[in-house]
């Protein structure tokens, strides 16, 4: 019985039902080693009972593999029930069966909202009560000598101190577990599994602000694919996604590794240099101009097509916020549109490169 009340638990993860099934396994297994402690002790009805618990124990491992998690829960709440009941009315209060009663009261409200928890908790309240006024005014049923009531105490007491920190343990790392995705949920682009806008903002925010007290350069590339929209429009957007997601990948293996990489919006991408200045950020935005131009988009389009990217660069100046920053790069984006396409722009009137078009030569 000593780690069914896990089994109490009922949230809907896969996770949560293969751990309750190998709690079944080793409450059976540690069922097996009170069946001959009682024998030893000379107290048959509870160990005979074992047997019982065992069986229990067994059928809801199996009822968990078939699904049927509300007949094991069944299961495991009876035999817990009984058992405390028993081995305290048996052998006395003091033998620390009812410790294991008091492992149902996280799961209660974890398993139930609150209502029901507060009903189920009275209940479980009441029998424990119970139990413990029954102990005050009767003597135990079948009592053993006072050295093996404190051997078996101690033996419950150590148990039920293992259980609550398993499972304090197994709800920790779910928590950090969910904790994990949801900021990654709430951090990043489900579609290309960059850092979203919003996330990219607040990195650009904290880096702005230990760049004026570092006086280090700082540059931003704004990337937009060059006539997207015909994309999704001639060949669907399940296409444009795959474009999306290869254009991810293109500048993942592009930029160095200090660098940041976020989906702006639509087909905008915006790159976050830290360290480098202008002229270096329009050597990283050539990088990927070409690395988009040369790919063989023509076996994800199934067209002979070449998509090209124009990108805007800007460096930030003392008295910039994000914004101002973005903006820059923006208007230089759109420069590099007017220019032809297939361009880099600083945010200066000057470019950095000849315009090229998607017939250049791929040596380019």
């Amino acid at each position: 019985m000593e780690l069914s009340a896990f089994s109490a638990l009922s949230p809907k993860r896969p996770q949560f039902w293969q751990v309750a099934k190998r709690c079944c396994i080793i409450a059976a297994s540690i069922d097996v080693a009170f069946f001959f402690i009682f024998l030893i002790l000379n107290s048959p009805i509870l160990a005979w009972v074992n047997l019982l618990s065992i069986a229990m124990y067994l059928t809801a491992y199996w009822a968990f593999g078939q699904r049927k998690n509300m007949l094991a829960i069944s299961l495991i709440w009876l035999e817990v029930l009984y058992h405390s009941a028993l081995g305290t009315l048996m052998i006395g209060w003091d033998s620390g069966f009812h410790y294991f009663l008091l492992m149902f009261v996280p799961a209660i409200f974890v398993s139930m909202s609150l209502k029901p928890a507060v009903l189920t908790l009275l209940g479980l309240w009441v029998y424990y009560l119970s139990l413990d006024l029954f102990s005050w005014y009767y003597p135990a049923m079948q009592p053993i000598n006072a050295t093996a009531v404190v051997g078996v105490h101690i033996f419950n007491l150590t148990v039920v101190f293992i259980m609550f920190g398993y499972l304090a343990l197994y709800y920790l790392n779910k928590v950090n577990l969910t904790h994990d995705q949801l900021r990654f949920y709430a951090t990043t682009d489900p579609l290309t599994k960059l850092r979203n806008r919003r996330h990219m903002s607040e990195l650009l925010k904290r880096a702005l602000q230990n760049k004026h007290a570092e006086q280090r350069n700082v540059s931003v590339l704004l990337l937009d694919l060059d006539h997207f929209k015909s994309v999704n429009d001639t060949h669907g957007h399940e296409v444009g996604d795959k474009v999306l997601r290869i254009t991810a990948d293109i500048l993942r293996d592009t930029v160095r590794d200090h660098d940041k990489v976020s989906r702006w919006g639509g087909e905008e991408f915006l790159v976050f240099l830290p360290r480098t200045n202008l002229n270096h950020a329009a050597q990283v935005a050539e990088r990927i101009r070409k690395a988009i131009a040369k790919y063989p988009w023509h076996t994800v389009i199934n067209e002979n097509i070449q998509l090209t990217t124009s990108i805007g660069v800007s460096e930030l100046k003392p008295d910039d916020s994000v914004n101002t920053l973005v903006k820059r790069a923006d208007d230089a984006l759109y420069r590099g549109k007017e220019a032809g396409r297939n361009w880099v722009e600083l945010e200066s009137e000057a470019s950095c490169r000849k315009p090229k078009t998607a017939s250049s030569s791929p040596s380019d």
